[in-house]
């Protein structure tokens, strides 16, 4: 069994940092392009931030000069930087996986975490 946990929301004041973390867990033997997404009250749940296992970056206009996705491919673990947080980044942010092959049984795709959630106060 394979599966992703998100971990290092809280609630913070505005102007602060956040480092999320997300961590594959199974008989992993490579992960393709790693994502976080997030989901505010309300609203349709948004791309963030990409990043290949070459580590190819790319992230939505908002949040450009503000966050950093970065991965370590011999923990299978993804990581999200969160600077100068605002209060609309307030939501529960998602990690996702397009594709995990594994050692044993079938790949998995488009595999997501159960979220972890982020408040930013003004």
């Amino acid at each position: 069994q394979v599966q992703l946990v998100e971990s290092g929301g809280d609630l913070v004041q505005a102007g602060g940092s956040l480092r999320l973390s997300c961590i594959a867990s199974g008989y992993i033997s490579s992960i393709n392009t790693m994502a976080w997404y997030r989901q505010a009250p309300g609203k349709q749940r948004e791309l963030v931030a990409t990043i290949t296992r070459g580590g190819t970056t790319n992230y939505e206009d908002s949040v450009k000069g503000r966050f950093t996705i970065s991965r370590d491919n011999a923990k299978n673990t993804v990581y999200l930087q969160m600077n100068s947080l605002k209060p609309e980044d307030t939501a529960v942010y998602y990690c996702n996986a397009d594709e995990i092959r594994t050692y044993i049984g079938r790949p998995y795709f488009k595999l997501w975490g159960q979220g972890t959630l982020v408040t930013v106060s003004s």
